[in-house]
């Protein structure tokens, strides 16, 4: 792929570049991509990589020649994306569409093989679910997790998907890692998710994508209840109230830098 040196005037910007092409990145690179991504000599990209990956910044595959995001950069991207000064207006946004819609609404991301809640609004019924924001899932039998990895580029995704290890929670949870494919190949093409009692028995749910700039799909939307209130089929109703609140959240995620 084609690559604009990073200008990079200190050590430590140097290793700011490092970071910050690997986490802009499709998946795993080598140490020669990212030489020529940030115009840095082998020696110092060496160097660099050891300390990140040391520090837990940085991982590297088990083969030992690729590098992607390590633990303590994944909670360093979301620590800024669920910082306040984004808070109050994502907050805002979830809480009308709850108010439209009448049922609980969450806005979450994906880390590694999990989907995070960064926020949740309530709806006003005494049964109801309970997760807190920072809470996690498993993505694959969650409407939010299956559409995060359904719209990732198919090198990244299919990294993740051959590691996810695809319990059962329910009897209707997706545990065949090709219809997990089938499924995401659906959700990829309708840009809507579903989840038919797959995570929680009596429980459905139905995400679409919060798209940001450069069509970045960031974090996704989603509206769940308990099947005795809301089938699946009323549940797909509500997509386009929830697409409008998509649209609007995604002007809460900062954009990604151009390269450069």
């Amino acid at each position: 792929m084609p690559y604009e040196k990073i200008e990079t005037p200190s050590a430590t910007l140097r290793a700011l570049a490092v970071m910050e092409t690997v986490a802009r990145a499709e998946g795993p690179l080598a140490l020669t991509e990212i030489m020529a991504a940030t115009g840095l000599p082998k020696p110092t990209v060496h160097r660099i990589l050891a300390l990140l990956e040391g520090a837990g910044m940085l991982v590297r595959e088990p083969e030992g020649k690729r590098y992607g995001p390590g633990p303590r950069l994944s909670t360093l991207a979301l620590d800024v994306v669920s910082g306040a000064a984004w808070r109050a207006p994502r907050h805002a946004i979830l809480q009308s569409v709850v108010d439209t819609i009448g049922e609980t609404c969450n806005l979450t991301m994906l880390d590694g093989t999990e989907v995070v809640y960064l926020d949740r609004v309530e709806a006003a019924w005494p049964l109801r679910l309970h997760f807190q924001s920072g809470s996690r899932i498993p993505a694959h039998c969650s409407a939010s997790g299956k559409l995060l990895l359904a719209m990732m580029p198919l090198r990244t995704r299919k990294r993740i998907v051959d590691t996810l290890p695809l319990p059962a929670f329910t009897a209707n949870t997706i545990t065949d890692r090709a219809a997990l494919e089938h499924a995401m190949k659906r959700i990829r093409k309708d840009r809507v998710s579903t989840d038919n009692e797959e995570y929680l028995a009596g429980t459905v749910c139905v995400a679409v994508p919060v798209e940001s700039g450069q069509r970045r799909v960031p974090a996704a939307l989603a509206v769940h209840a308990p099947a005795t209130r809301m089938s699946l089929a009323q549940a797909l109703a509500h997509v386009p109230a929830l697409r409008r609140a998509a649209a609007q959240l995604a002007d809460t995620f900062p954009e990604a830098s151009p390269p450069g």
